[in-house]
């Protein structure tokens, strides 16, 4: 298992990073219903399954587990060693229907250190615990740049760290899949389980953004 220390550089590139969630979202539903038109019409899948299946990742699995882990590892100081030391071990109780996390490891921003999560390979991807992949995970662009310039491409999704801080990119692969314990915001002193995993993103567990803040959440 091998990090990657990388600093940022100038270069002129032609990819356009519009990272919003709604775009996202609507290229992978277009996907998504394609493919279903083609399985039902085939004979192939049930529709009634289909849904059942999509309701699942979207409200059961997903970065509903990772959410879980995450909040867990900031108000536990036992469990958050214990995902630290092992992940899959960690985080096997929290499965729906059965296990998570296998060849799951955890890395953890510190004010020093911040975490990103890539497959320059392919899309090696925990979907288990994160659920499915965002469209720009699996991207040419993603995968190559990040590598070379971490810190302007966590620019464009919005996160500025300051120049001190150390850029850590870590390149998962089919026997390792990371997920990063991103740092607790502040002003959650007291908060519950649910609460703190209310402020848990999926950007923050790849390390592409942070956990909300709660102003952000209304509190």
């Amino acid at each position: 298992m091998t990090a990657h220390d990388h600093h940022s550089h100038s270069h002129d590139h032609d990819h356009d990073h519009d990272h919003g969630e709604a775009s996202d979202l609507s290229e992978t539903e277009l996907r998504v219903r394609a493919l279903q038109t083609i399985l039902i019409e085939k004979g192939y899948a049930d529709p009634a399954a289909l849904d059942a299946i999509v309701e699942t990742y979207e409200t059961k699995i997903g970065p509903h587990i990772g959410a879980r882990i995450v909040a867990k590892a900031w108000t536990d100081p036992d469990f958050r060693q214990s995902l630290l030391t092992d992940a899959s071990k960690a985080a096997a109780p929290f499965g729906y229907k059965g296990d998570v996390g296998d060849n799951l490891v955890a890395v953890e921003n510190t004010p020093d250190r911040h975490n990103v999560v890539v497959c320059t390979l392919c899309s090696c991807y925990p979907w288990d615990v994160l659920g499915l992949p965002p469209v720009w995970y699996k991207s040419f662009a993603y995968r190559s740049r990040v590598v070379r310039e971490p810190r302007a491409v966590l620019g464009e999704f919005g996160l500025t760290l300051p120049d001190q801080t150390e850029i850590r990119v870590w390149d998962s692969t089919a026997e390792v899949r990371y997920m990063v314990l991103p740092a607790r915001p502040a002003g959650t002193d007291g908060w519950t389980e649910d609460q703190l995993a209310a402020l848990v993103t999926r950007d923050s567990m790849i390390g592409t953004g942070v956990a909300n803040s709660p102003a952000g959440q209304g509190a």
